[in-house]
C-alpha cells in the first residue's frame, strides 16, 4: 500500500493552470525529491497534498484511504480531514515556530492538545528527539535565541513529534545561509537512513541526488521526468531537464 497516492491533480489560480494532470505515488520508506524551476508547481503540489490549497480536480489518498475525490466533475474532500492531517508532517522554509513558546512547548503543544496524549510521555519523547538532533540544551530557549539552522531542526522535531507516516519539506534550506544549510541537510539525510518516508521540494541538487530514492523534475505544472537519481541526473531523457540541470553543474 502506498503512503500517498495523487491521481490526475489539477490546480488553477484564476486563468493560470499551475498543476496539470499530476499523478504520483510514494511508498513506505521512500524519499522522493521534487526539483524544477521557480513557478513550476512544486510547492503548490505540496500545498495541495497537505490541504493548504484545494484541488480543482483529481484524487488524493493517504494509506489507501480517500481524502479527496472528484465526483461528477466536482472535487469532494473527506469530512474528517484532521484524521488525514495526522498522517503527515510539514516542514516549511520559514520555520513557523510559535515565538512566545519555548522550544519544548513548541514540540509538545500539538501531541498533547491535538492527539490528547499524556504530557509526561510526550515530554520524554520530545526530549529524546532533541537529544538526537543535538538540541537538548535548547529545550527552555525561545525561537529568537536560536540560529536559523537550529530553528529549522526544531521544526523537523516538531513534525516528528506527531509520529507522521510521511514528512513533507518545502525548500527547507532556502532561508538559511550555506553553513546552516549543511546542519539541516544532515538531519534529513539521517532520517532517510532511518527509512522515514519523505517528499522534499528542494533546489539542492547534490543533496537530492545523494539522498533520494526517486527524483521528480517538474516544469510548467507537469512532471517532465522522473526516475532514480542516477537516471535523472546522469542519463537525462528530456531536453528540458537537461537545460535545467546545466544551470546547477559545478
Amino acid at each position: 500500500m502506498n503512503v500517498l497516492r495523487i491521481q490526475n491533480a489539477e490546480k488553477h489560480f484564476g486563468d493560470l493552470q499551475v498543476l496539470r494532470d499530476i499523478s504520483l505515488t510514494v511508498d513506505h520508506g521512500e524519499v522522493v525529491s521534487i526539483i524544477g524551476p521557480s513557478g513550476s508547481g512544486k510547492s503548490t503540489l505540496l500545498r495541495c497534498a497537505t490541504f493548504l490549497e484545494t484541488l480543482d480536480g483529481g484524487e488524493i489518498d493517504y494509506m489507501g484511504e480517500a481524502a479527496v475525490r472528484t465526483e461528477d466533475g466536482k472535487v469532494v474532500y473527506a469530512k474528517d480531514l484532521n484524521a488525514f492531517r495526522r498522517q503527515f508532517g510539514l516542514v516549511f522554509q520559514n520555520f513557523n515556530l510559535f515565538p512566545h513558546y519555548t522550544v519544548l512547548k513548541n514540540l509538545m503543544d500539538a501531541p498533547v492538545t491535538v492527539l490528547k496524549r499524556p504530557k509526561a510521555e510526550v515530554r520524554g519523547e520530545c526530549m529524546e528527539l532533541l537529544r538526537k538532533m543535538g538540541l537538548e540544551d535548547k529545550a527552555d530557549a525561545y525561537p529568537c535565541q536560536l540560529s536559523g539552522g537550529q530553528q529549522q531542526r526544531v521544526s523537523i522535531v516538531r513534525a516528528l513529534a506527531m509520529k507522521p507516516q510521511i514528512l513533507f519539506f518545502d525548500e527547507p534550506t532556502s532561508a538559511l545561509d550555506p553553513e546552516l544549510t549543511g546542519e539541516v541537510l544532515k538531519v534529513i539525510k539521517q532520517l532517510a537512513e532511518e527509512k522515514m518516508t519523505m517528499v522534499i521540494v528542494t533546489h539542492e541538487m547534490a543533496f537530492a541526488r545523494a539522498v533520494s530514492d526517486r527524483v521528480i523534475f517538474m516544469d510548467g505544472g507537469v512532471i517532465v521526468e522522473q526516475g532514480k537519481p542516477e537516471d535523472v541526473f546522469g542519463d537525462t531523457q528530456q531536453e528540458r531537464t537537461r537545460q535545467f540541470l546545466r544551470n546547477y553543474q559545478q
